[in-house]
């Protein structure tokens, strides 16, 4: 029995010659077998009465395994392996966004009007007033992803150019999903005084700034001087994006088991970026009873009053060399364990000190924090960041409603109310009477996401004081 999973991150197409003559095909499903390779599709790409060639599509564990399976492949008598492609990096091929004209280039009148001299007139008019950059530019539909590469995904500090094809995919989702375009900004520094200098210097380009892959605890420092110093809408997604689809899960889940948020006991594993986010939004949403713990133990503890005190900035509540008490301690009796930390570190014991009916979101990527087979027989609900099981914890819920609501009504800043509000968006996308413990988190591709959270996110930037528009930009024909 091998460990690959359906959707597989090392899939190979390998063009095979093979005699044609009956059974050659079967040798090589057999190889495949043999070595544990997933087989997939199967094309024949040409034959004649001596030869034919077939595209074999297939999946292995890594790419130790793949050599091993080509290399088995190539063994076989009368069989040649011609090429061998990985479909990963073929899907990457080039990159995966790309810049479009709006207008058709046709005539030396439309280009006289859309670059010099007709754009000079627009630019006179932005020069008089700022603001018309949103109606004339694509600042108002334009975010821009910036990272340093110090904390790609879950690979550590890959450097700018290796963070390059992860922000492509996120520019893909913001376009494919909300209808924003955004662009990667890989940055060569890691520096803090230096990133926010060269975001403070592309700002004027761009309607808002989605912060990514930035490591704590830098991130926070950036995050609140960008903040402080820009007045469009700055939002480091690792922090906020899962905190907001946590709260939404969350809430539902409790709705399943019939518990309530003032009243459950809650554990949070894992005080990086994400996780601080999570014990903010968590407490702001009325959670009372929390424990925040790192690999020292429970160093994040108070009563209600003096978490929700400190909880824009939880370093005055956090004891990191004073632990009190263990993760097992922390475990007995809580209603609700959320990691954001390291593979494999509960077993069947440790989930049995919980309460009954226990919530378990264990969000460590690729393993969570327990192995997803033993969680799901000792607790009621299990949620992770993967999407080979039910209930996926996944940023892409909430960063394209909430950047879409901002830039709507063209926010200066991405507020708690409006993250509150988002998460709530999200949570009622399923409706109640649909709840069930395998379905507490809407799908990704649910077309309702989106507006939803948007529209929220729009009403609580009004209600807030932050939205500097009424309207969507296209609700609207501007005038210079």
């Amino acid at each position: 029995m091998n460990d690959i999973g359906p959707y597989s991150n090392y899939r190979l197409t390998v063009r095979l010659e093979l005699s044609n003559k009956p059974g050659m095909f079967a040798k090589v499903a057999s190889a495949l077998a043999e070595e544990g390779a997933n087989l997939g599709a199967v094309d024949l790409a040409s034959a004649t009465a001596d030869r034919m060639v077939r595209d074999v599509t297939f999946d292995v564990r890594d790419e130790a395994h793949g050599e091993r399976v080509l290399a088995k492949l190539n063994a076989i008598p009368d069989v040649t392996v011609l090429s061998a492609s990985d479909r990963i990096f073929l899907l990457h091929l080039g990159g995966k966004i790309q810049v479009k004209s709006k207008l058709p280039l046709t005539t030396r009148n439309v280009l006289s009007m859309v670059y010099t001299p007709g754009v000079g007139r627009v630019a006179q008019a932005i020069a008089i007033d700022k603001s018309k950059a949103y109606a004339f530019t694509t600042k108002s539909n334009t975010v821009a992803v910036v990272t340093d590469g110090s904390a790609v995904l879950g690979l550590g500090n890959l450097g700018p150019e290796a963070a390059l094809p992860v922000m492509e995919g996120k520019a893909m989702l913001f376009k494919e999903l909300a209808g924003i375009d955004a662009w990667p900004i890989c940055l060569a520094t890691q520096d803090p005084d230096e990133i926010v200098r060269s975001v403070q210097a592309i700002a004027p380009g761009f309607g808002a700034i989605n912060l990514e892959d930035i490591s704590a605890p830098r991130c926070f420092e950036i995050e609140r001087r960008l903040k402080a110093s820009l007045d469009i809408p700055i939002m480091h997604d690792d922090q906020h994006g899962t905190a907001v689809v946590l709260l939404a899960a969350l809430t539902n889940a409790l709705t399943v088991v019939g518990k309530h948020i003032e009243e459950v006991r809650v554990v949070v594993n894992g005080l990086g970026a994400a996780g601080t986010a999570c014990c903010r939004i968590l407490l702001a949403a009325g959670v009372s009873h929390l424990l925040g713990c790192d690999k020292e133990g429970i160093v994040l503890y108070g009563d209600a009053a003096q978490l929700r005190a400190c909880r824009t900035d939880l370093t005055a509540c956090l004891t990191p060399n004073r632990p009190r008490g263990s993760l097992r301690d922390a475990l007995r009796n809580a209603d609700v364990f959320i990691g954001l930390s390291v593979g494999n570190l509960l077993d069947a014991e440790d989930l049995d000190l919980m309460a009954a009916d226990r919530i378990v979101f264990a969000m460590a990527n690729p393993d969570p924090e327990v192995p997803p087979q033993l969680a799901l027989s000792h607790c009621r609900i299990f949620a992770t960041g993967r999407s080979d099981f039910p209930n996926q914890i996944n940023n892409a819920l909430a960063f394209p409603g909430i950047f879409r609501g901002a830039l709507d009504v063209q926010a200066s800043e991405i507020n708690e109310l409006m993250k509150l509000a988002a998460a709530r968006a999200l949570a009622e996308t399923i409706p109640r009477a649909a709840l069930s413990d395998d379905y507490i988190v809407p799908s990704l591709f649910d077309k309702d996401v989106v507006p939803r959270v948007a529209r929220a996110v729009a009403a609580a930037a009004r209600e807030s004081g932050t939205a500097r528009r009424r309207s969507k930009p296209s609700d609207e024909r501007p005038l210079a």
